[in-house]
């Protein structure tokens, strides 16, 4: 036990190192010396302990149990931020639209009769419908002007303007027959015709005419036309409807 306090003495007793706790020394220098060796060896120890607990704490950490790694590693994953596309304004320009009328009145490819019956419905009000659409490749929208009567809105003539480079305009498709009417379709015009027969009303015609004309070589051509007879029969009484059918399954 010598190498323990350190001291030549041969009695170390349990009142020395009562006499070093307390600070009251009745052992002379000797006691002394060992009160504050041990003292010093309390202080190391207690601070081991600390790092023992410390490391203990790491390990658990380390290791899963209960520490704070249970909930997973911090997100790693970059925080994806939308952000709003910018409505980009169309920059197309607007078709610039045309007096058809005017047009009307001014060619002389119209029928002396439909210029003269071409007056208001109401007010300022023409019978007139207009389109506008690429038809025959020209600088501008070529237009499709339809007249019609104002009673029973029939068609009476369609007409196509193609635009020319000074901004004038000119006929280059003329029909005029009753029950007439031209749209576009698709880059061509297509000119419906209701057929009458001698006893048929205006609201039931007999059947039509659909014909389809393509621009080109600096014309419009025919390419294309289909007839449709309609039931004469439909309209001529009341009965019920028949019962609704499951549609057959393969």
């Amino acid at each position: 036990m010598r190498g323990l306090t350190g001291s030549g003495d041969g009695g170390a007793s349990d009142d020395a190192v009562t006499d070093g706790e307390s600070g009251s020394r009745s052992g002379g220098r000797s006691g002394g010396g060992r009160g504050r060796r041990l003292t010093g060896w309390a202080a190391s120890s207690t601070a081991l302990a600390g790092l023992a607990v410390v490391g203990l704490f790491a390990v658990s950490c380390s290791t899963g149990g209960t520490g704070t790694r249970d909930e997973g590693p911090a997100g790693t994953q970059p925080v994806v931020r939308i952000t709003p596309t910018a409505t980009v304004p169309s920059r197309a320009r607007p078709t610039p639209r045309v007096d058809a009328v005017a047009l009307l009145k001014a060619d002389t490819k119209v029928s002396e009769r439909v210029r003269t019956d071409l007056k208001p419905c109401t007010g300022d009000e023409y019978p007139v419908d207009t389109s506008y659409g690429k038809l025959t490749g020209g600088p501008g929208a070529d237009v499709v002007v339809n007249v019609m009567t104002c009673g029973d809105s029939v068609g009476v003539g369609t007409y196509v303007y193609r635009p020319r480079a000074d901004g004038t305009y000119e006929n280059v498709f003329t029909t005029e027959q009753p029950a007439v009417y031209g749209t576009i379709d698709r880059g061509d015009l297509v000119v419906t015709t209701q057929v009458y027969g001698k006893k048929d009303a205006v609201a039931y015609p007999s059947g039509e005419e659909v014909i389809t004309y393509h621009w080109a070589n600096s014309r419009f051509s025919e390419t294309d036309r289909v007839h449709n007879d309609f039931n004469r029969a439909v309209g001529a009484g009341e009965g019920a409807f028949p019962e609704p059918t499951e549609p057959t399954k393969n």
